[in-house]
């Protein structure tokens, strides 16, 4: 018998697909691959280290060209050593934007 409880407020959902985010006060924008999704947040990897309370704005890229991307500001809760130079990266999703909040250079 499985004595696991879940503990989550929300449950995840499993995504394979692009994230491209920017770290609050840099004009860079990088690329990862999101892990899962939930209500209130996700797991990425990347190949850059983002240090916990780091705030980002993200953008996750859908697999199809009609379905407008996710734009939201998160926060790094913490970021694990991965495979092969790559980093698994923890948010919390802060708040949920639109393009005019991000500017004309992101996503």
């Amino acid at each position: 018998m499985n004595d696991f409880i879940e503990k989550r407020d929300f449950y995840r959902m499993v995504v394979d697909g692009e994230v491209r985010y920017r770290i609050e006060g840099e004009r860079q924008v990088s690329t990862g691959k999101v892990k899962n999704l939930s209500n209130s947040g996700l797991l990425m990897s990347s190949d850059r280290e983002l240090t916990p309370g780091t705030k980002i704005i993200i953008a996750i890229i859908p697999g199809h060209s009609i379905t407008p991307p996710l734009l939201a500001d998160a926060k790094v809760i913490r970021s694990d050593s991965a495979e092969s130079d790559q980093f698994n990266i923890a948010c919390s999703i802060d708040r949920i934007l639109t393009e005019s909040d991000t500017g004309p250079d992101f996503p």
